[in-house]
């Protein structure tokens, strides 16, 4: 069984899609489209910067889903592989999620775009900037590290906002309780904690207006039943009705991304081949998750006609 699985916030780089973009015409027209749907020369930014302005969620969100989503259409296009023939589940990293979902034909393109380009502003907008932090904890399970977010709280939000696999958790919430978090690293067993360069605590509590914001949007949105199930982020389980999917998305603004779970209940579900489309991130972790699995990555024209072949 296979997986088609895509890469969440932090993934983005400078020139981006710019090499896919020059060697094929469907990975140009995923870019135009989705300039068009957002009014916006999205597509330039990704290829020339600015950095920072890349980097902005609102534009960093939709600009990693186009990426990925026009690795998969120039394997479909130019290669002839079909979602609904060649793979059994899709998954998604926060943001990557709905790139998932548009990769099963749940959300057109041009709705995807549009609904990340709304999660990105509303998420920046729920918390005044540097109000909030997030921190990786390294050599942390999930348990050390709410332990951890526990003591640290001190009746502000601290909380696991990630549990991508068996090495590292990501924990969210008030800056004062994240920086606290990091200065209690040693007495609570974990080797190593970094603040992360984000400019707002993603997936805990304080994103609640961001919520609000995305539960009107998607209330609006036309969401079809996926090709192919989609393993959840907040319940690590695969779900394929169009409203318990729409729910699950408001959920996931503040709710913990079980990127850990997620793999191993795929694994254990009978996947032994997961791609990564888009990047090299979320790969590595289902490795360290399920390490007698198989996992690859398709970015550039080159990965894309080797993985055509190995389908």
């Amino acid at each position: 069984m296979r997986a088609f699985i895509f890469p969440g916030q932090g993934s983005q780089s400078v020139g981006m899609g710019k090499a896919l973009a020059d060697a094929s015409v469907h990975a140009r027209e995923v870019f135009q489209e989705v300039d068009d749907a957002l009014g916006q020369h999205l597509f330039r930014l990704m290829s020339g910067g600015p950095e920072s302005d890349l980097t902005l969620t609102e534009n960093a969100q939709p600009a990693i889903m186009a990426n990925a989503i026009a690795v998969l259409r120039v394997l479909e296009k130019e290669a002839g592989i079909a979602v609904a023939d060649k793979v059994d589940f899709v998954a998604g990293h926060s943001l990557g999620e709905y790139t998932a979902l548009c990769a099963a034909q749940a959300l057109d393109l041009a709705t995807t775009a549009r609904l990340l380009k709304l999660r990105g502003r509303a998420m920046q907008a729920a918390v005044p900037v540097g109000e909030g932090a997030m921190a990786a904890l390294l050599g942390a399970d999930v348990d050390k590290a709410q332990a951890l977010a526990d003591a640290a709280a001190e009746g502000e939000v601290c909380t696991v906002a990630n549990d991508n696999d068996p090495s590292q958790v990501v924990i969210s919430g008030h800056r004062g309780a994240i920086e606290r978090a990091i200065g209690l690293i040693k007495e609570h067993g974990i080797k190593r904690g970094v603040l992360l360069p984000v400019s707002a605590p993603f997936h805990c509590p304080l994103m609640q207006p961001a919520a609000d914001a995305m539960a009107q949007a998607l209330a609006k949105a036309t969401l079809q039943a996926p090709l192919v199930p989609v393993f959840a982020n907040v319940t690590a389980a695969p779900v394929a009705d169009p409203d318990a999917i729409r729910r699950l998305l408001v959920e996931q603004v503040t709710g913990r991304v079980r990127w850990r779970e997620s793999g191993a209940a795929m694994f254990a579900a009978g996947v032994t081949d997961f791609v990564e489309l888009g990047g090299k991130v979320v790969g590595p972790m289902i490795k360290r998750i399920a390490p007698d699995a198989t996992v690859t990555s398709a970015i550039g024209m080159d990965d894309i006609e080797a993985l055509a072949k190995a389908l």
